[in-house]
């Protein structure tokens, strides 16, 4: 099996990790699914768990990234807000850009490791 370079940026403020790969796959799960409980089963996870994380992301950004509508006659729903699809295209991004401007030592690195 050939080795690859896998960049896992977080952001953190204080102590608390504002984005960083786990919050961003919920992030793509929810707009996938359009619904957190759907969203934390196929990253088995907690919906419990998936609701702290989107609530941390929520406070931690000046404008929230997850609006969660609660259930009623059609039940509730769930949408990824402009400003969270611009912070995961950004991440992305970020990932993208770590990985070609690093592709040269990665490459060299990799030489290095047995086969």
């Amino acid at each position: 099996m050939k080795p690859h370079a896998q960049f896992r940026l977080r952001l953190t403020k204080d102590a608390e990790i504002a984005i960083g790969p786990g919050k961003v796959a919920l992030l793509e799960a929810i707009v996938s699914t359009g619904s957190i409980t759907a969203a934390a089963k196929v990253l088995g996870m907690s919906y419990r768990r998936a609701w702290l994380l989107i609530d941390s992301m929520n406070k931690m950004f000046k404008v929230p990234v997850v609006d969660a509508a609660t259930g009623g006659k059609h039940g509730g729903g769930t949408v990824v807000t402009s400003n969270g699809m611009q912070v995961i295209e950004c991440y992305r991004r970020i990932e993208e850009d770590a990985l070609k401007a690093s592709r040269r030592d990665v490459k060299k690195l990799s030489g290095l490791m047995r086969d």
